[in-house]
């Protein structure tokens, strides 16, 4: 029997402290997520104070920034890291992602040296969570239409709106708000206690459960002028965060895509149907052999990707080909494991319908497929068909 890895020899192509990082990722997630992330899912929680610590002992939030007790790591380290994370659960990489990704990172690259100070050690460090305010509840894929404002009132800003689908958003100590000026989009740091802000945690959802997900509202919320991220400007500051986070999901989907066919494989050699194991049926293994395919080619990409991130070579369209075929395989894995686990696939006993219903969410998230392939499109014809 071989892996997917062993049969395309994919640690061959990565250093010794890349498969080190792996490895040690992997056994955190398997002795202190992995017990516990069905019953989070079942019971629609993620006790986020509790591991945001852990997680940043380990060196994982923003691992990929240099300084203030960030990690410094490769990107290709962080991309193999979200794999492992997400292998577990989409809602334990989210977590990671939006605390590093979004959060920090937009602090990193637009924020002043102060602010940096303030707040990046803290949140290297797991005791400060962050969330990342772009998305609203009319504006997702066109986030260029938000209604969210800030306003000059004397020295200060009065920021007014409404933000939709923020993970972490009802636990964070400090959010990252995108508002609109009289001249542009800029990005606001807003501590969460602020008089006029208030988060409200997200229920009834059925994709990633194990996972804090809130709307946000600013009531007259005044900030001190030196709330804005100077470096901040027009809708480019946030789409830069975007990326990073996009980058991490060409490795996490396919670590919840990896999950699903190891727990299948193992079912179909065990379980038993015509008095002989399911493995052993021409059927199965056409389907296990096409989803390992398609597996390993998405793990080929993803480190190909990874280098040109690490060379600073990357393009935004080679991200979004990332993402997209990352997202659209690894669902596609997901639901194709199901069916060989049959009834037993629709329980949390197995992982593979738990995995299949967050994947409905990493497909969307952080621009859906649709706006991938527009991308795309744009990049193989130079012609805009977003409008």
């Amino acid at each position: 029997m071989v892996t997917v890895d062993e049969l395309f020899a994919t640690d061959a192509l990565l250093s010794e402290e890349e498969r080190e990082i792996r490895d040690t990722v992997a056994a955190f997630a398997a002795r202190r997520l992995r017990p516990h992330i069905a019953d989070w899912f079942e019971a629609g929680t993620f006790p986020a104070r509790e591991i945001a610590p852990q997680l940043g002992k380990l060196g994982l939030l923003g691992m990929h920034l240099e300084g203030y007790g960030c990690a410094g790591m490769s990107a290709t380290a962080y991309g193999l890291a979200c794999q492992e994370l997400e292998a577990v659960d989409s809602g334990v990489r989210s977590m990671v992602s939006v605390q590093g990704s979004l959060a920090m990172t937009a602090i990193h690259l637009f924020g002043s040296e102060e602010q940096k100070q303030h707040w990046l050690p803290g949140m290297a460090a797991g005791e400060t969570i962050g969330c990342f305010g772009l998305t609203e509840p009319d504006f997702g894929s066109n986030p260029g239409g938000m209604r969210t404002r800030a306003e000059r009132d004397g020295d200060d800003w009065v920021l007014n709106g409404s933000k939709m689908w923020i993970t972490n958003g009802s636990v964070a100590d400090i959010a990252v708000i995108w508002a609109r000026t009289d001249e542009r989009i800029r990005g606001f740091l807003v501590p969460t206690d602020t008089p006029g802000f208030t988060a409200r945690e997200m229920h009834r959802k059925l994709s990633l459960r194990a996972s804090i997900t809130a709307e946000l509202d600013l009531d007259d919320v005044r900030l001190p002028a030196d709330a804005i991220l100077p470096a901040s400007a027009g809708l480019g500051s946030p789409l830069a965060c975007l990326s990073e986070a996009r980058f991490g999901i060409i490795f996490g989907a396919l670590g919840a895509a990896r999950d699903c066919l190891d727990a299948t494989i193992e079912y179909t050699r065990t379980r038993e149907v015509f008095e002989k194991p399911l493995a052993s049926y021409q059927l199965t293994q056409a389907k296990l052999a096409d989803m390992a395919l398609e597996l390993g080619k998405g793990q080929l990409l993803a480190l190909h990707i990874g280098r040109l991130k690490d060379r600073h070579e990357v393009k935004a369209e080679q991200i979004s080909a990332g993402k997209l075929n990352s997202t659209r395989e690894a669902i596609k894995i997901a639901r194709e494991c199901r069916t060989l686990l049959g009834a037993n696939g629709i329980t949390l006993d197995y992982p593979v319908l738990r995995h299949a219903n967050n994947l409905e969410s990493v497909l969307t998230y952080e621009g859906t497929a649709e706006v991938h392939q527009l991308v795309l499109g744009k990049a193989l014809t130079d012609a805009d068909a977003f409008r």
